[in-house]
């Protein structure tokens, strides 16, 4: 299998793991998840008190510190998430339980409602914590950060983003989190 365009930054035991839809060719160019300068993620993290100040998309290993972390429901980077098929957003689903019952996390927050109606087949779901659970992880669908998501402003995002933390049991701010995460762990090589 190639290497994914865009690595996941992913630990055992993280409070919330961050599921984008997919990859930005801005991001998958750069090597960093939510590069593009009109998305929102990084300033609604910070906004929502889970970073002590704004990390730049460079920075993105550094969620491991704060007890987060972040992949997407498909790798293939994509100008839209629209270019996106429903095959290939319901193979992401399977992807994306496999990892989270591998790494555990407290609670998986998938960004972006329509890709989590999708590839879960949920059509009437909404916004906020849902019902099922994902290798031992509580879900929940988010507004997608995206700039072209006019629906979801900043300060929506940022509240949105501080409910399902304090869902994982996260008390804000940051700035006193402690992580569990003491060594990152990365994946074994596949021969």
């Amino acid at each position: 299998m190639p290497d994914k365009p865009l690595p996941d930054v992913v630990a055992p035991g993280l409070d919330v793991l961050f599921c984008g839809i997919n990859p930005s060719l801005m991001s998958a160019e750069r090597g960093h998840h939510f590069a593009r300068p009109g998305n929102r993620f990084w300033p609604a993290l910070h906004r929502a008190g889970l970073t002590p100040r704004q990390l730049a998309p460079e920075e993105d290993r550094e969620l491991l510190r704060y007890g987060l972390g972040v992949t997407n429901l498909v790798d293939r980077p994509t100008r839209t998430a629209a270019e996106l098929s429903a095959d290939e957003l319901r193979a992401g689903a399977e992807a994306l339980t496999a990892l989270v019952t591998t790494y555990r996390p407290r609670v998986l927050a998938v960004l972006g409602i329509t890709a989590w109606r999708e590839a879960f087949g949920r059509p009437k779901a909404v916004a906020g914590p849902q019902p099922e659970r994902i290798g031992g992880a509580q879900t929940w669908a988010l507004p997608n950060p995206s700039g072209l998501n006019a629906h979801a402003q900043l300060p929506d995002l940022a509240r949105a983003y501080a409910d399902c933390a304090r869902a994982a049991g996260r008390a804000q701010p940051t700035t006193t989190f402690q992580s569990r995460i003491v060594q990152p762990v990365t994946r074994p090589e596949r021969t």
